[in-house]
């Protein structure tokens, strides 16, 4: 309907303005037949839903239908009490309800009101309290699994934020219900009320007024008041009825008819029994015949009930073996095994425990932490972290791999703890011997009587999910530059567009590609630096772009714009001990680059190389032996090859520029690598 809105502002409007100004008998009985109408289709409605959101605009529409019949009550109070009468529609009902008995008639008003009140309505405003209550608390364990299914790769992140938005939304609806069952109930109150005073009233005016006799009197009024009551009660009954189906529908897949007819009705066993209970009911004093035809009935229903259980079982066999073989000729279920996920951590059947929810395990929560935790660290989007379970492997073992090529593997001991000495603590504990896989520390397998020994003398205590994720966070780190690709860097640039349009669209494409940028950042991701402060990164990319488009260069520039982070990183205290390079060998690898289409390189003799990563070697253990951290800072232009030739030694050598380092920082040189 195109202008629905502007039709359904205007009958709220029309609504309110009933209550002010009469209207004729003629429309007064349209507008009754139309209210039994609506509940009517409200009731079906509610019936043929499937789940309370497919029906969220319930709680609004009380609010209107109750508006409605309080103000067709007031217009019908309004002509009984002025002219002792309220259109065809209200005496119909009450001829017919009262059948020339008022006693009786107003007996059964009152009957449906209570039954309302007391039973369905209030019964429904509890329901919708509890579910409003429960679903609010329920909300977290259900973001929860949601992050668990995101992070497992069972949903992608529109089905995670659609899931997201129906838990609000099942929150909101439920509240709104909550107070919504209010105004049914403070329309049965207001129905009450209303009928008394119509009757009282209409005694006295029929009497004094009018001139009626005693029975007179309350024979015509109460034939209207009634009249009037079961017109407004019993479309108010039905959307009642409706609002309890809504707020006690569990999830199912049907609407109410079809789980009702299949859910009491789908067990012979139950048939049978409840048909030889109603035979010995039958045979008892009590009426024979109407337990004997029920009886008959469940029978056959139990038989008809178990021939087609056994009919489906036997349908069901050679389609599922069917099923089966047509999946294995179908050359389209090769394509997703195509697909490799970027991360994959692979464990034993004895490793289980710690990625079932059910059993208290975590593991899945600890993902989530290591996501938000390198997006803190390094400013990347891990992508999913596949789990699987690999009965090839070792109970209690576990590996990790990188677009699908196994990276490294580890081992637990389930109900065990990893003990590590920090270096001092001189007393030994008892332990099996092992090694911590992340950061290759000597460490012991400790059982849960020597834990707190071990914390008390200093020891370094770890669980096993907990090694686990650190192994896989450290994992991530050092391969979060191969992690990185096209559409992960799209990503970060669109998140920094939103609020630097401008230095995008001046960057991208017109002085870089998307794929140059992406090599920029897998090199600072390569050698630990943070990402994160991407605006500082594009607005060089975008300065010195122009000068040069080798990526190379480009990151030596931003390494330098990074500075102040890049020197907080590496050196946490001050002065800080380091490598330098002599003069000579700068000279001598200035001489030996080479530059070439596809970039630049060193050029120089195997035995010269082997000398210097010699000496390298020699300056790194003395600078060890003081307990600091290896260091080597060098000339802006030398730093980056140097830094190729020292991994050939070493990967994890920390090789910084003099325009890298921030001028506050106090240096200290304890040796120099030379020729």
């Amino acid at each position: 309907m195109k202008h629905g809105d502007i039709i359904v502002a205007l009958t709220v409007i029309a609504i309110v303005i009933i209550i002010i100004i009469p209207i004729p008998l003629g429309a007064l009985d349209v507008l009754l037949s139309f209210n039994i109408s609506l509940a009517l289709l409200i009731l079906l409605i509610a019936m043929y839903t499937q789940e309370a959101l497919q029906f969220a605009i319930l709680p609004s529409i009380l609010l209107i239908t109750t508006l409605l019949r309080l103000a067709l009550n007031i217009t019908t109070t309004r002509y009984i009490l002025s002219q002792g009468t309220a259109g065809s529609v209200i005496a119909t009902f009450g001829d017919f309800v009262m059948q020339g008995n008022a006693i009786v008639g107003f007996i059964v008003f009152l009957i449906i009101v209570i039954v309302q009140f007391l039973v369905i309505t209030k019964g429904s405003e509890r329901v919708a309290e509890v579910a409003a209550r429960f679903t609010l608390d329920a909300m977290p364990g259900k973001q929860m699994a949601i992050d668990a299914d995101l992070n497992a790769g069972l949903i992608d992140d529109t089905q995670a934020r659609e899931r997201r938005i129906k838990i609000q939304k099942e929150a909101d609806f439920y509240g709104a219900m909550d107070g919504a069952s209010k105004f049914v109930k403070g329309d049965a109150i207001a129905g009450i009320i209303i009928t008394i005073i119509n009757i009282i009233a209409g005694f006295v005016i029929g009497v004094s007024i009018e001139g009626l006799d005693f029975s007179s009197a309350i024979q015509r009024y109460t034939l209207l008041t009634v009249g009037d009551g079961l017109a407004s009660q019993i479309p108010a009954l039905l959307i009642s009825t409706a609002t309890g189906i809504v707020v006690t529908r569990a999830a199912t897949d049907g609407n109410l008819g079809s789980d009702i007819i299949g859910q009491l009705f789908n067990q012979p066993k139950v048939m049978f029994l409840i048909s030889g209970v109603l035979i010995a009911l039958g045979i008892t004093p009590l009426p024979a015949l109407p337990f004997f035809f029920l009886a008959i009935i469940f029978l056959m229903l139990g038989f008809s009930l178990r021939k087609e259980l056994m009919q489906a079982e036997v349908e069901e066999m050679p389609d599922e073996i069917e099923e089966a073989a047509e999946a294995k000729r179908r050359p389209e279920n090769v394509v997703p095994l195509l697909n490799i996920d970027p991360i994959e951590l692979e464990f034993g059947y004895g490793i289980l425990p710690l990625a079932d929810a059910s059993q208290g395990g975590d593991l899945f929560d600890r993902l989530v932490m290591i996501r938000r935790q390198c997006a803190l660290e390094l400013g990347i989007i891990v992508p999913m972290i596949r789990l699987r379970d690999n009965i090839q492997l070792e109970p209690n073992q576990y590996i990790i791999k990188i677009k699908g090529v196994e990276i490294t593997a580890g081992e637990i001991i389930f109900d065990h703890y990893m003990a590590m000495n920090p270096g001092m603590v001189d007393e030994e504990i008892e332990g099996i011997d092992t090694v911590e896989p992340a950061f290759g520390l000597p460490a012991k397998w400790i059982n849960d009587e020597e834990r707190e020994k071990a914390e008390i003398l200093g020891y370094t205590v770890v669980d096993p999910p907990s090694i686990i994720a650190t192994h896989l966070t450290e994992i991530i780190k050092k391969h979060a530059f191969e992690l990185l690709g096209r559409q992960d860097v799209k990503k970060l640039i669109d998140n920094v567009k939103e609020n630097h349009p401008a230095l995008v669209e001046e960057l991208i494409p017109n002085q870089l590609g998307l794929g140059e940028v992406q090599k920029v950042l897998s090199n600072l991701l390569k050698e630990g630096v943070s990402i994160r402060n991407m605006v500082t990164i594009l607005e060089t990319l975008a300065d010195y772009s122009g000068i040069t488009r080798d990526t190379d260069m480009l990151t030596e520039y931003v390494r330098q714009s990074l500075g102040r982070a890049i020197t907080k990183q590496f050196i946490p205290s001050q002065p800080a001990k380091v490598i330098t390079i002599d003069k000579g060998l700068e000279q001598k690898i200035m001489e030996s680059i080479q530059q070439t289409e596809s970039g630049t390189y060193i050029s120089m003799e195997p035995d010269m190389i082997q000398v210097i990563l010699n000496n390298l070697s020699h300056q790194l253990e003395k600078l060890m032996s003081l307990g600091e951290q290896p260091i080597v800072i060098t000339a802006p232009i030398v730093r980056l090859y140097f830094k190729r030739l020292s991994e050939q030694l070493t990967f994890d050598l920390i090789v910084l520029s003099y325009n890298e380092v921030d001028p506050s920082v106090e240096i200290q040189s304890i040796g120099a690598v030379s020729i």
